[in-house]
């Protein structure tokens, strides 16, 4: 079910609307920088590293990279998904049918791991409306307690999307509630996307104020109106891809920017589906897998998929291990002081380790280098999660 009865065009200027419908109710969050990130992502990785990996034997690529971190773990609910929230409540409550058949009383409903659970609870309590959330018996308990205490009711599933969809369709039945898809819907897309918007203008400002990370002053080409008084600023932005709504909405908001974007996704268990999606050109209906990037575990929806590989507005997809994840993970907070989670590490995992997208961007940006945009998408992990990522004998085998 819609999420209302008409839908925004699937393009930049839709975002921006998004971003002002929604301003009100989100934190900007800040665009930082960390030079020993940085410094690593430029240096060549051990050839040791590499050993027993597909890359074996290869020379380690040398790229030249700038990254700047776009920090949703400081957002609302800790996460970027209260932006898509809070823009499908705003435009439900533009829906005359739904208000006139009584919507506001019969509440919402949404299935989702955690993030958007807690987003959807907490958009639904500032508007004082029912929000009914489907939580897979496996979630993290510090996201299940804090959906609960924005006042929703939990009503819990088996792990796949198919159980969690049935579950969801259990409840509607029951109590007319309208869906809001976690990342298979236009309004959800588009309000993920602000935070693209956000981090062009910021990146571009920081670019145009301070000197490189590695030296010099970037030049960068300044954009049409749509880009406001900021010119392009970065390069290209990597961002984690579960079911793609985050990822699309980025997309879109650097349309004809002459911003690249990328995916990036655990490989463990087949997590990486839309990188297998993207290269097949068939897109993956079901994914299992019990990753550590939990809020990765789910398979590209069909509208994130018609903006990323039918219009082609995602450039590629790069993939990682649980072990890298855990590298990045630790780098971040002991040398970036900052508490992510493991989904988030996602990104910078494949700007460090992975060697396809490192040796493309030495091939393609050369000496000059690439200012990349890297997007920490939440920071909802408690602290005995943290504690059994970093114990070697319980972590996942690879």
């Amino acid at each position: 079910m819609a999420v209302a009865s008409h839908s925004s065009s699937l393009d930049r200027e839709s975002v921006q609307a998004a971003h002002e419908l929604i301003r009100p109710y989100i934190h900007r969050t800040p665009t930082l920088t960390n030079a020993t990130l940085t410094a690593l992502a430029s240096t060549p990785q051990d050839p040791k590293k590499l050993a027993g990996t597909s890359w074996e034997g290869r020379t380690p690529a040398k790229p030249k990279l700038r990254l700047f971190f776009k920090c949703e773990n400081f957002q609302r609910i800790g996460a970027f998904k209260c932006r898509g929230a809070f823009h499908a409540i705003e435009r439900l409550k533009q829906d005359k049918e739904w208000l006139d058949g009584g919507g506001p009383e019969k509440g919402v409903v949404t299935h989702s791991s955690g993030n958007h659970a807690q987003a959807l609870a907490l958009a639904a309590a500032t508007n004082n409306i029912p929000a009914y959330i489907v939580m897979p018996t496996i979630s993290a308990p510090a996201k299940i307690a804090a959906t609960k205490g924005y006042g929703a009711k939990v009503v819990f599933s088996g792990p796949t999307s198919t159980e969690r969809e049935a579950a969801a369709a259990k409840i509607i039945e029951e109590t007319g509630a309208r869906l809001i898809p976690p990342y298979d819907h236009p309004h959800i897309v588009l309000g993920q996307g602000t935070l693209g918007l956000e981090f062009q203008q910021d990146a571009a400002a920081l670019l145009a104020q301070e000197p490189s990370p590695l030296g010099g002053r970037p030049v960068f080409s300044i954009l049409g109106t749509n880009a406001g008084i900021f010119g392009k600023g970065l390069d290209a932005i990597l961002a984690p891809c579960g079911g793609g709504g985050m990822l699309s909405g980025v997309a879109l908001s650097c349309e004809g920017t002459g911003i690249r974007v990328f995916g990036a996704e655990p490989w463990f268990q087949g997590a990486d589906d839309a990188k297998r999606g993207y290269e097949s050109g068939t897109r993956v209906e079901s994914v299992k897998t019990l990753t550590i990037a939990d809020g990765l575990r789910t398979p590209v929806g069909k509208v994130p998929w018609s903006i990323i590989y039918e219009r082609r507005l995602v450039d590629g997809f790069f993939s990682v291990s649980e072990a890298e994840i855990r590298d990045a993970l630790k780098l971040v907070l002991e040398r970036f002081k900052l508490v992510i989670e493991p989904s988030a590490a996602v990104p910078l995992a494949v700007a460090l380790f992975n060697e396809d997208f490192r040796s493309m961007v030495e091939r393609e940006a050369g000496e000059q280098g690439w200012d990349l945009g890297i997007v920490f998408s939440g920071g909802n992990v408690g602290t005995d999660k943290l504690a059994t990522l970093f114990d070697e004998q319980v972590a996942p085998k690879m």
